[in-house]
């Protein structure tokens, strides 16, 4: 009965997670910096970060949170801010004498720290809550159970999950790391302009 609506959640989605963002670049980061393992931590943590946002979907708090321009504004500083400290400490940590290709000071090298690094990237992020805002106003149907949005939302946190998951399985093997690593500082300079330019890019046009 609901396939047609899954269908286009799904493809909706499928767009959405693989255009590059915020999530892709943490992802990137610490696969590279750190492996596969702290990779598939981190896109755990991005997945349950699409639960915080089903939830208040369902719950209505969006349309409060995109009502109230003062409290949508703190949630885009929080964000931009969270982003911005990572990419001032990555270059910050490029910087330092004879940094080693293979060190994972500035990144969540524990499984626990990745995970919270991914959740707050995700959970942060106001372009989400306007994305999963419209995906549960205009494309869902008012009339669609619960049930059925709790589902679409388990669903959506799984694929994203997956889909990181797969990237840091392909980002951390020892090959495109060492490939990658070889720039050194670079790389890690690189990365955190891109994570402060993705924090100035929520607060201009989020």
């Amino acid at each position: 009965m609901y396939w047609s609506e899954f269908l286009a959640i799904a493809i909706a989605h499928l767009f959405a997670v693989a255009s590059p963002g915020p999530d892709f670049a943490i992802v990137t980061r610490q696969s590279v910096m750190a492996g596969t393992r702290i990779g598939i931590w981190t896109s755990l943590g991005v997945g349950a970060g699409i639960l915080v946002h089903v939830s208040y979907c369902i719950l209505g708090v969006a349309l409060l949170l995109t009502r109230y321009e003062q409290l949508f504004n703190l949630m885009k500083l929080l964000a931009a801010g969270y982003l911005c400290f990572l990419g001032v400490q990555s270059i910050r940590e490029s910087l330092r004498p004879q940094l080693a290709v293979s060190s994972t000071d500035s990144v969540s090298a524990e499984p626990g720290r990745a995970f919270w690094s991914g959740f707050l990237t995700n959970g942060l992020n106001p372009k989400a809550t306007l994305f999963f805002l419209a995906l549960f106003t205009v494309v869902i149907d008012i009339e669609t159970p619960t049930s059925v949005q709790i589902a679409y939302g388990l669903y959506l946190a799984l694929a994203t999950f997956a889909w990181f998951a797969m990237l840091s399985t392909v980002l951390g093997r020892q090959q495109v790391r060492d490939f990658m690593l070889r720039a050194g500082v670079w790389f890690e300079r690189g990365m955190g302009i891109i994570l402060i330019l993705l924090a100035i890019q929520i607060v201009v046009f989020a």
